[in-house]
């Protein structure tokens, strides 16, 4: 894998990070090569109704669309490799036709659409989720293989246990390394027979939040860690909608931080952005939202507003968080779009009640919604 050079000033490590991509179902039909767009979901039947319903709330979506489209306004920025880019993609790249059985949803985006995500080259992936074995283990190793042929390094699923387990190690600046360790946990969804093992290709999965996870991962991470590195731990979990973080959740987090030594807790499985918390001056986003969706004429959503997202901009120095900022954006038309006065009002008052929880605040700063913390 190549290495990509970037201008930082002294110890500083800019990052950008997002929750959860979702290019399958009604993305996946506007893209040149939409796969058979047939469901196998109590909602819907036909992935392209899902477009239908975007063309219903927001108006025309272009067919056979560019490889940055969906983007949008946020394309700049996705591509900016002065920052390290971190996305969860809750999307397998398959051409599977065999679902995963049981399983009330299944994303799929066809490979030969990959140039949507090349458009932006993400410096790494998150398949640990509860979508990336959607058309099987089939359709993994066929996203694995897809994405590999892409340069596109990824983290959290493997061939077997050990590949799954792996961090994605991207260098920096001077020489340092940043290490992305990512698994999932059962209560965002995944089900437990996902997990890679020995033999078997799936996700590094989590059954439990406990003293013994901590341990492993502990143990895991000392094993890969050099002097000088920066750690990000990347962990899918908890449920899809509400404002509450679980307790378990939080001490988790802080242990990672405490007894594993990382810098950087990503969380992500909520379809819209929750709180953060600075720990230690070290950054946990406890669920980052999703970052494109088709969900966009789907009003069940509408209390929680899953088509306002957010793109992270923390910059650390040492694994200390010197900043935070974020972007704000409204997915219109399947597709990434600038927020209006009153959409990013209200997220930034969503979001900074959530961040007073945990002694955190948001304002605006014109460029950016700027996030301050208690030190």
């Amino acid at each position: 894998m190549p290495s990509r050079q970037r201008t930082m000033i002294d110890d500083s490590l800019p990052l950008l990070l997002a929750g959860d991509v979702m290019l399958g179902r009604g993305i996946d039909q506007i893209l040149p090569s939409p796969s058979d767009p047939v469901l196998y979901e109590d909602y819907l039947k036909d992935a392209r109704d899902y477009v239908r319903l975007a063309e219903r709330a927001n108006g025309a979506v272009p067919r056979a669309a560019g490889p940055d489209y969906v983007w949008g306004a946020a394309r700049d920025a996705l591509a900016d490799r002065s920052r390290v880019r971190l996305l969860n993609l809750e999307t397998a790249i398959t051409t599977s036709d065999s679902p995963w059985p049981a399983k009330g949803i299944h994303y799929r985006m066809h490979p030969a659409n990959i140039d949507c995500l090349t458009a932006i080259a993400p410096d790494c992936l998150v398949l640990a989720n509860n979508h990336i074995l959607d058309w099987g283990r089939a359709g993994l190793i066929e996203t694995l293989r897809t994405l590999e042929a892409a340069g596109i390094p990824v983290v959290g699923a493997g061939r077997d246990r050990c590949e799954a387990e792996r961090p994605a190690i991207l260098p920096t600046a001077n020489g340092k390394r940043l290490l992305v360790f990512a698994a999932g946990h059962g209560d965002s969804g995944i089900p437990a027979d996902w997990a890679a093992d020995e033999s078997s290709p799936g996700v590094h999965y989590l059954s439990a939040l406990d003293e013994a996870a901590i341990e492993r991962l502990t143990e895991t991470i000392a094993a890969h860690r050099q002097p000088r590195d920066t750690v990000v731990f990347s962990i899918h979990w908890g449920s899809n909608w509400g404002y509450q973080i679980p307790e378990a959740h939080r001490r988790f987090a802080h242990a990672l931080i405490d007894v594993a030594r990382v810098d950087l807790v990503h969380g992500h499985s909520s379809h819209h952005p929750r709180a953060f918390e600075v720990h230690h001056d070290r950054l946990i986003l406890y669920g980052c939202g999703d970052l494109i969706n088709d969900y966009e004429g789907i009003g069940e959503t509408t209390p929680y507003r899953s088509d306002l997202t957010l793109l992270y901009r923390p910059t650390l120095s040492r694994g200390h968080l010197q900043r935070l900022e974020l972007d704000p954006f409204a997915i219109r038309q399947l597709q990434l779009q600038a927020c209006s006065p009153p959409e990013r009002n209200w997220l930034l008052g969503v979001i900074d009640r959530q961040a007073q929880r945990f002694g955190g605040r948001v304002i605006d700063s014109g460029a950016h919604l700027t996030c301050r913390w208690e030190e």
